[in-house]
């Protein structure tokens, strides 16, 4: 079933190659310079090593010069494709919903986890080996990490998991803090700076063998199936633009760089891909409400 999927993926991309090929005609309505903002999952410099990549690949492609941005928040990117700094982003699913309601940002393409061969991932909450933590009662009482407001896995997930158990993280454990990305709440974890934190596959296998092993850390939860991170782009830009940058990554193809990302490729995207974490979303509001 992998294998169908892949296959259809790969004759989409061609066509869509071809497509943003012939749209090519229509650049001179096209920006100069493009902005390529992508969420704080990791450091600056390992997210320009990655997709720093990207961004080069993309002004090869499109013949437009692609700036890569990386903010030190989730927001930072919202904001700046809101107030129009931003033309193209990596979001994480929750953020890509609030992007779309506030910066009208569009979906065009999804990535493919290359450890579930589909898009889409896991959330998972980890503490470190050989500190006895191995349920969620045993966390209770002790140091969390979220990573930030505005994550799907690192925020969003475990939170509404959380809710529907009865707990309240404010109350379950001594501190709660966001670290701010997923890389920086698995260091901690491993460093023991804190005793447990949501994160996800995708994040986690990104960083072993080079940060960290598997054999540091516990797996203690794990989430259902969460659609794949989307490529978005700002929904002033002209379509023939967006078509093109629609293609461009679908037949994105750097194995090299797409190891190291822990991803197969990108898959085209939809907005009502995401309409599951909006009711996610919804409930999280839902649970303010009745605090209030």
């Amino acid at each position: 079933m992998r294998r169908t999927f892949l296959k259809k993926v790969t004759v989409l991309g061609l066509g869509l190659a071809l497509s943003a090929s012939a749209l090519s005609a229509n650049q001179k309505d096209w920006p100069k310079e493009l902005n390529f903002g992508v969420i704080p999952v990791a450091g600056a410099q390992k997210l320009k090593d990655t997709f720093g990549k990207v961004a080069d690949y993309l002004s090869k492609e499109l013949g437009v010069k692609v700036n890569l941005i990386t903010p030190t928040d989730y927001a930072g990117v919202i904001i700046g494709m809101a107030h129009n700094h931003i033309d193209i982003a990596y979001y994480g699913p929750k953020s890509y919903c609030e992007a779309a309601k506030r910066a009208n940002a569009e979906a065009v393409a999804v990535e493919i986890d290359a450890e579930a061969g589909i898009p889409g991932y896991y959330g998972y909450i980890i503490t470190k080996r050989g500190s006895g933590l191995k349920t969620l009662k045993d966390i209770k009482g002790k140091i969390w990490a979220f990573t930030d407001p505005n994550s799907t896995s690192g925020t969003l997930v475990p939170t509404v998991m959380f809710a529907k158990k009865g707990i309240d993280p404010q109350k379950y454990f001594s501190r709660v803090i966001y670290s701010g990305s997923h890389e920086a709440s698995i260091l901690s974890v491993k460093n023991g700076k804190v005793d447990a934190a949501s994160t996800n596959n995708l994040d986690f296998n990104r960083g072993l063998g080079r940060a960290w092993e598997k054999d540091n850390f516990n797996i203690i939860w794990k989430s259902s199936l969460i659609p794949g991170s989307p490529m978005a782009v700002r929904g002033g830009l002209p379509e023939s633009l967006k078509m093109a940058i629609k293609g461009a990554f679908i037949s994105y193809n750097d194995k090299e760089n797409l190891s190291k990302m822990k991803i197969l490729g990108y898959a085209p995207a939809h907005d009502h891909m995401f309409d599951g974490v909006r009711d996610l979303i919804k409930f999280k509001e839902s649970l303010k409400n009745k605090k209030q």
